[in-house]
């Protein structure tokens, strides 16, 4: 089996050098590095992992944590983020802790320890105790849909979108507005209570009050639920904004099984941009999901090569308006 010493001899180099060059560490001429490539190549050596991070004391792996894998919205943010951290030669290591039990679990034994050179958390509200325990790693932590003074965030403005989305419906002329909102979830999400609350601020200003409000569970199904619990009031609304593109697709599923056209009977609008919004022409709020996971990325990474961010600790990406044809003037 070829070694490093034989890479050397072969290339006319040393060892250091191969060791730079087959790793994509700079300070080697492009020439240096492709040459050194194609003799590793033809001696079939590659560079141990294990060894490399030995000498350099990092692991080229970044932990991801998270509550919710198979869930649209956190399986978009992983694919932001796993796309720039493989471009740089990052390994992604992966914890689901979606309920309480495997949460604790997570925090009192913290099996990333030394095997991560950075973390990133998704949509996680982390409590005073569990942001000391990360900081007690000794690498960067980056968040994604939470804000910690002192960590780098990365999100949106989820008032201001909800803001928007109930004012589309205002100024079509809707007075009988309702919601679906995400349910009280135990690990203590923040995202429907924001979204919630400026609902309501957006009714009180327009002197409205809500027709309405229904737990969807940001899922397709608790959508369909929750729009036909609505329907079923005396006085059904005439539009409903859904806090997730999934529980608006519901919420449409269920108009049309009650024979009610989305957007001339009842006006339906989302929040995501989802890839099946535009299909089902859905209005909806966009935002950028797989870009909030891959800037996070991005500045996790500067953190770790040494460069503490220039940029403000809370990275707020834009949110805007996308009306399709769901929503209408009322009849």
């Amino acid at each position: 089996m070829a070694t490093i010493d034989d890479v050397a001899r072969r290339a006319g180099v040393s060892t250091a050098t191969v060791s730079r060059a087959l790793r994509g560490l700079p300070n080697v001429a492009e020439s240096t590095r492709e040459h050194v490539r194609r003799v590793a190549a033809e001696l079939n050596f590659a560079v141990s992992r294990s060894a490399s991070s030995l000498a350099s004391g990092r692991t080229d792996t970044v932990a991801i944590v998270v509550p919710h894998v198979t869930r649209w919205f956190f399986a978009k943010v992983i694919s932001g983020a796993e796309a720039v951290l493989r471009a740089a030669g990052y390994d992604v290591l992966l914890y689901s802790i979606g309920d309480a039990e495997s949460r604790e679990r997570f925090f009192a034994s913290l099996p990333l320890r030394g095997r991560a050179d950075a973390v990133l958390v998704l949509a996680l509200p982390i409590t005073a105790t569990e942001v000391g325990l990360l900081e007690g790693l000794g690498v960067p932590v980056g968040l994604v849909g939470h804000d910690v003074a002192g960590l780098l965030s990365v999100g949106i403005d989820d008032a201001a979108g909800a803001r928007a989305a109930t004012q589309h419906l205002v100024n079509l002329g809707h007075e009988r507005i309702a919601l679906i909102s995400g349910d009280d979830d135990p690990l203590g999400f923040t995202v429907p209570g924001k979204r919630r609350d400026a609902f309501r601020e957006v009714l009180r200003a327009n002197g409205l009050r809500a027709a309405g409000e229904a737990v969807g569970d940001f899922t397709f199904a608790g959508g369909e639920r929750a729009m036909t619990e609505l329907l079923t009031r005396k006085d059904p609304p005439t539009a409903v904004f859904a806090m997730s593109d999934e529980m608006a697709v519901g919420a449409l599923k269920a108009l049309r099984r009650h024979a009610i056209e989305p957007g001339s009977g009842v006006s339906v609008i989302g929040f995501d941009d989802h890839e099946m919004a535009e299909v089902l022409d859905l209005t909806t709020v966009a935002q950028p999901v797989a870009e909030q996971g891959s800037t996070a990325a991005s500045l996790l990474l500067r953190q770790v090569g040494g460069q503490r961010a220039a940029e403000p600790d809370r990275v707020v990406l834009p949110v805007r308006l996308v009306v399709r044809g769901t929503t209408a003037p009322p009849t």
